[in-house]
Order: C-alpha cells, then structure tokens, then sequence
C-alpha cells in the first residue's frame, strides 16, 4: 500500500553519486555544474578522491556523515549484485525520507526487491536508467525513463534535467528498467544489422563515407550508424558503450524473456556473438566492434560457395 504524502515534496538538491565510471564520472560532473552535488563514492577509493580533488568538494569524516548529509544517493553500476551490494553498505546512514535513484541497468525484479528493502527503512527509491552513451553523460543530453511513485518523481525534476534532455515518467517501480530492456534488444537488433551492413558494404569495396552518408539520409538512417559507421570501419573501437555490459543486459532480459515463457532471436543472437567476441578479449571494445565478428562470417560463407 502506498504511504500518504504531502501533495508537493521538495526537490532533491544534496545528492551524493556512487559508481564513478564511464557514466557515473559525467554524470557527477553535471549534477555539480548545478550545484546539485555534495559527494561522491567508488568502491575504488582513488577514483573517487581524483573526482573530489577535481570537482573541489567537501571531504567529509566518513562515510556516515556524507550520507546522513544526502537527500538523495544516485547509484551507477554494472550488475545486479553490485548494487544490491553497495546499497547494503549505505542503506542505514540515510534519513527517511531520503531518496535512492538508480541509473544502473539492472533486472525489474531486482529494482523492485531494493525498493522494498528500502521502504522498510523509509527511503523512497526510482529506477531510472539511462540511454544515450557516455557522449549523452558528458553532454547531459541523456534519455532517463523512469519508474517511481509520481510524488517522488516529482522531487528530482532538477536532478534530471541536469543530466538529461529526455526524461520519461514511465509509471510504477520497474518500469524503467522494463523500458530500459526494451531499449537494449532495440539496440542489439540495430547493431547486428548495421555492422553486417558495413561488412557487406566493404566486401563490395563500396566507399564508405559515402556510404554511411547515403543510408543515413534514407529510411536506414539510425544514430548507430551515424555516430559509429565511419569508426567502424576504421577499426576504431575505443570509445562508447562496452560489449561486455551489453552482453550482461542482454543475459538480463533473456532470463526475464524465461521467466515469461519467451524468447528473442535478437537477444540470443547477441548472446552468442558479443560472446565470442569476449573470448577473444574485445569486451572492453565498443558494440561496433561486432564488424569484426560480421567479416569473419561473410569471410566463412564465401570459402564455403
């Protein structure tokens, strides 16, 4: 049963953020640009004191006294048991009425067991993870969908405007992260076709900027192809979203797709692909590193014409 609250909370304007990589780092950068940051925390404790030293924060005694001075903690890391980890260690500082917002992809039933874990203890909490690559981190130019008690949504419109310029309110605690699951085997599906595209496109010696530029200006035209197409091609690899944590989303939303009985060729696809390419030591590499794997199989076919 929802707990009666008052019709407008204030806003959250004390957030310390815990996860400091790839998009954590930006993430932290925009929320102190907007005066919005108080602290931030990494289970790597070098990380997170370069950040304090950069950003010019206060440093505080302990953990203790930094969360008892946030009124809201923004959670950003890889895997489920990560964050049901560093959400145990601090859980108990925070006030009630303290707000947990994560932007990790994880599973919706893990998003909703932390949620009443947390209401226990008299802390809301959203799931609210993010699209848009570390380019939409650094730019706050983020999609944010969001799944929370509306009331409590309302408490972070600052906080999400200051990190995105597409924020969702996508309905009840784990509908985020369903929106988030839908996202990824969107995601997958693009990345399949577009580096098999290009692979197919270089194996015809087809110019490729060329190329690039004539599919983006019709019905194929996508962001993956515009913001990876040439790199790509060019065996650039290094920046964007890593393989390895596509991977473990798709792995999420196959057990979930089980949990219902279904499944997705998309998703099992990429499975066994960004798989294979993890074997082979890319998982740090870009998604548009799946070329190379597409090469080899058009590579295959034409040895066994």
């Amino acid at each position: 049963m929802l707990r009666s609250m008052p019709e407008k909370l204030p806003q959250l304007k004390n957030i310390v953020v815990y996860g400091l990589g790839a998009m954590g780092r930006p993430i932290a950068r925009n929320l102190h640009e907007h005066n919005l940051l108080i602290g931030v925390k990494n289970r790597t404790q070098g990380i997170s004191q370069g950040l304090l030293n950069e950003l010019n924060l206060e440093e505080y005694e302990d953990d203790q006294h930094l969360f008892e001075n946030a009124d809201c903690v923004l959670t950003c890391v890889s895997g489920d048991q990560d964050l049901i980890d560093i959400i145990s260690d601090f859980k108990h500082y925070l006030k009630p009425g303290s707000v947990v917002i994560d932007c990790s992809t994880v599973s919706t039933s893990t998003a909703r067991l932390i949620a009443e874990d947390l209401a226990s203890l008299k802390i809301d909490f959203m799931d609210a993870p993010v699209s848009g690559g570390v380019e939409g981190a650094k730019k706050g130019t983020l999609s944010v969908m969001v799944g929370a008690e509306l009331a409590i949504y309302k408490r972070a419109d600052d906080l999400f405007h200051s990190i995105g310029s597409q924020v969702t309110y996508m309905g009840k605690i784990g509908q985020g992260q369903s929106t988030k699951a839908v996202n990824q085997i969107l995601v997958a599906g693009v990345a399949q076709a577009v580096c098999e595209t290009l692979a197919y496109a270089e194996k015809n010696k087809l110019p490729i900027a060329k190329t690039v530029e004539v599919l983006s200006a019709g019905a194929a035209g996508n962001w993956f192809l515009d913001k990876r197409g040439l790199t790509m091609c060019k065996n650039e690899f290094e920046k964007g979203f890593k393989l390895a944590l596509l991977h473990k989303d798709l792995k999420i939303i196959q057990k979930s797709l089980a949990d219902l009985g279904e499944e997705s060729q998309i998703v099992n696809k990429g499975i066994v692909e960004y798989g294979e390419l993890m074997e082979s030591g890319d998982g740090d590499l870009d998604i548009s590193a799946l070329i190379k794997l597409k090469r080899k199989q058009l590579h295959n076919e034409e040895d066994n014409d």
